[in-house]
């Protein structure tokens, strides 16, 4: 039995549509590349023929990749989630650092979706694992490098 990750249906979905680009456009684009580069005679010294097979490489890995994903995701609609006030997987957390009252907001998602630039974090993740569970209100210690640092959960959004 394989182990499922969870994922958000957003998450899912951005898989789905570049799996489609993947297959739609993308290898056959290559393909033709390929076609073209043969035409042109000695494979041996073609860097075209070269650089079409690399990509095609990468993008058939690429594929294999994400079906992969897909197949092991459990995927979450977030939105059909009770609101229960507690931190859960795809919740939206507000917390303060209590040392610098310093806000940060980050939504809980899978592996794969995390990004912290775009404020999302893997529910693996040290932070997330601190926050899962816990309730507004809730002082939270997240062990980071440099040391433990107690968050303040201040809102927990369902969005």
């Amino acid at each position: 039995m394989s182990t499922k990750f969870p994922m958000t249906e957003q998450g899912a979905e951005k898989l789905r549509l570049e799996l489609e680009d993947l297959k739609k456009v993308q290898r056959p684009r290559i393909v033709q590349a390929i076609a073209e580069a043969r035409e042109h005679g000695d494979l041996k010294e073609n860097a075209e023929y070269s650089a079409a097979r690399e990509q095609q490489s990468f993008c058939e890995g690429r594929i294999n990749e994400i079906e992969g994903k897909l197949s092991n995701a459990q995927i979450i609609d977030v939105t059909k989630i009770p609101h229960t006030g507690k931190v859960l997987f795809g919740t939206t957390v507000t917390m303060i650092n209590l040392d610098t009252d310093q806000a940060m907001t980050y939504q809980i998602v899978g592996d794969d979706e995390a990004d912290v630039k775009a404020n999302k974090i893997s529910v693996n993740s040290p932070i997330a694992r601190a926050l899962i569970g816990k309730e507004e209100g809730d002082v939270v210690v997240v062990r980071t490098p440099g040391g433990d640092v107690d968050y303040e959960i201040d809102k927990v959004e369902h969005i």
